[in-house]
């Protein structure tokens, strides 16, 4: 298993040989050797920090995570760092490998992950928590941050689920809050000198000094504190000199930051094969659902012309023939018609086709819709989120019916015939009448098609996820409804859809279920992760591995009811697990729209008028960036709140 090997042209002490017969055996075992182009080779010897980035999911979606492919590649810009990239194995392989005891291993230098100086996982989704604590287990690293002695790597986690770490604070030493470009830098820095100087004051010595620099969080050095019916009450400092609050790190020039343009080129397909244009971070549209737009306010943009050759070098570096143009919601980029219109005069004779992936009603743009599917047509996906005007605007969606159907309007008469349609279910003060809505807004769809192309051929898909409050969002004090009636909900608005070119898929209600217990969760959650790992609860994530009675076993045995966290209402004035991690946005903005939710009453989008209080650039020191009509326009919108 451990064995002298060359890569690359150097040795490495200590490597994971898997016999590539045993490796046979396994579905796609390319997902575990390595060697993609533009991947990144160092020999650990000649540097000074060691980083193993895990993503806690199969290879497929591991290899499709922009976040993860920038701080992969920013950090192997330094000579004085390799990063390397770990990702779950298939519960075929992760047999093989337990059976034979290989341990978990890097793609890169198939170097044990036990052996990195810093081990980081990536939180995008609540019901990937149990693969941490397998993959943890399987590089012999222990599970809990209390058992882990001086020689073991420091465990750091970042991305949207940690603003709310505490069902994970057991586990992973240190937590990194908003955008890591250039604090990774500083966390290199920090530990490489660390190091340097003898790891004065050990593991402790190290974490105490991160946990004064602006968005980590060390969960060790606090202690939650409970009233006597077992309410969260308050979370005690118990470390002098660290931060009662913890602050998100932002990146203010997004025009200027580092973006990655040697993309790795996967072995095997993997779910989003093709080149990502980040055209701008954050949205102001304030969906009060939508705990992206709260997290990565505010908007900054690139102009195009930046974009156009970060596009070039991309495409020259990786042979890809698709573009995808992806942000919140990438139709309300300024420069959009310029934008596509520089793209495909760049690549007119390569046969590059752009997508857009994330388009929203009122801003949709048949003309650009045109442009963009010249090289390579595909269907319609629109978002109208709630089947009436009256749950749109309680969700402060600000888009109307009339949006809705003038942009399939203008699609059908340039020859679409597939429309998708994405709702939620389960979003407060909703009714029957709502669903029936989605029912309704599918037939006029379809009927419009019909009417406008004489044609019977059309097709309309309707896909509804049922709704998950979460944390520093407006609804984050909404209990979610009982798994029974959610069921009950997909199951009325299946008996309202009879006409075969209408297809509904719904998403199961169990699984959102654990996925809110999780997103509202308190520390006491970490007991019944690990409990649920025992059990062997992985890839839950996954339909055909997801079991919910594992998951109800796992609470019980742990003590804890999920409805106290998943569906209960909360008083808005009742302290939160996560009040000390901070997005930048007030707790009285997110008071005031749940009001406003309640009363039906919209928000404004604040990038073009007046601001709206949320408090994020003044907290934050950020200016919205806004290339209107070609011009920067830094902190032109910006008011005081």
């Amino acid at each position: 298993m451990h064995t002298q090997f060359l890569i690359g042209g150097f040795p490495l002490s200590r490597t994971v040989v898997i016999d590539p017969v045993l490796l046979s055996k396994v579905s796609k075992p390319a997902r575990y050797v390595g060697g993609e182009w533009n991947s990144v080779v160092k020999n650990h010897e000649d540097v000074k920090l060691t980083v193993a980035y895990c993503f806690p999911d199969v290879y497929e979606v591991a290899m499709s995570h922009l976040g993860l492919r920038i701080l992969y590649a920013l950090l192997n810009e330094r000579d004085d760092v390799a990063a390397e990239r770990v990702y779950a194995p298939w519960p075929d392989m992760e047999a093989l490998m337990r059976q034979k005891g290989y341990p978990l291993y890097s793609l890169e230098t198939k170097t044990p992950v036990v052996d990195f100086d810093f081990v980081g996982f990536t939180l995008q989704y609540e019901m990937s928590f149990s693969n941490i604590l397998n993959m943890l287990d399987l590089a012999g690293i222990p599970m809990f941050s209390k058992d882990r002695g001086e020689d073991m790597p420091l465990v750091v986690a970042g991305g949207p689920c940690a603003y709310n770490a505490e069902p994970l604070a057991d586990y992973i030493d240190l937590f990194c809050l908003g955008e890591s470009e250039e604090s990774v830098q500083l966390l290199a820095d920090t530990i490489i000198e660390w190091k340097e100087q003898g790891k004065p004051g050990g593991k402790k010595g190290l974490l105490k000094t991160l946990a004064t620099q602006q968005g980590n969080y060390v969960p060790a050095f606090y202690t939650p504190h409970y009233t006597a019916d077992g309410a969260f009450d308050f979370l005690e400092v118990t470390e002098p000199g660290v931060p009662a609050t913890i602050e998100k790190c932002v990146v203010a020039d997004e025009e200027h930051v580092f973006f990655p343009t040697k993309p790795i080129v996967p072995n095997i397909d993997i779910v989003h094969n093709r080149a990502v244009l980040e055209l701008f971070r954050g949205c102001s549209r304030g969906c009060r659902f939508c705990q992206a737009g709260m997290l990565y306010r505010p908007v900054r943009e690139k102009t195009p012309e930046h974009l156009v050759q970060l596009a070039r070098q991309i495409i020259d570096n990786s042979g890809y023939n698709e573009i995808s143009l992806m942000s919140l919601s990438s139709a309300d980029y300024s420069c959009l018609p310029e934008l596509v219109d520089q793209l495909l005069e760049e690549f007119k004779d390569q046969k590059v086709s752009v997508s857009l992936p994330s388009l929203r009603i009122d801003s949709f743009s048949i003309d650009i819709a045109k442009k963009v599917q010249q090289v390579r047509k595909s269907g319609l996906t629109l978002a109208p989120e709630a089947g009436t005007q009256r749950l749109r605007d309680v969700i402060n969606k600000g888009v109307t019916e009339e949006n809705l159907m003038q942009a399939c309007e203008n699609a059908f008469r340039n020859g679409w015939s597939t429309v998708k349609l994405y709702f939620m279910m389960g979003l407060p003060t909703e009714t029957d009448e709502d669903l029936a809505g989605i029912a309704d807004l599918a037939y006029k769809v379809l009927n419009l098609y019909r009417q406008i192309t004489h044609k019977n051929n059309g097709k309309v898909t309707v896909s509804v996820s049922s709704f998950v409050p979460k944390t520093h969002t407006s609804f984050q004090w909404f209990g979610q409804l009982p798994v029974a009636e959610i069921e009950r909900k997909q199951q009325y608005l299946k008996s309202l859809i009879r006409d075969k070119h209408i297809s509904y898929h719904y998403h199961d209600a169990r699984t959102g279920h654990m996925e809110a217990a999780f997103a509202r969760g308190d520390r006491r959650l970490g007991a019944v992760l690990y409990e649920a790992w025992k059990l062997g609860c992985k890839f839950d994530g996954w339909t055909e591995l997801f079991d919910y009675d594992k998951w109800l076993t796992a609470f019980k045995n742990a003590g804890v009811d999920p409805d106290y966290y998943a569906a209960r209402t909360r008083d808005v004035d009742e302290p939160l697990p996560w009040d000390h991690l901070a997005d930048g946005a007030s707790k009285a903005f997110l008071k005031r729209e749940w009001q406003r939710a309640l009363q039906g009453e919209l928000t404004h989008d604040c990038r073009h008028l007046s601001c709206t209080g949320c408090g994020v650039c003044n907290e934050l020191g950020v200016s919205i960036v806004d290339h209107k009509e070609g011009e920067a326009s830094h902190g032109k919108t910006t008011f005081s709140c």
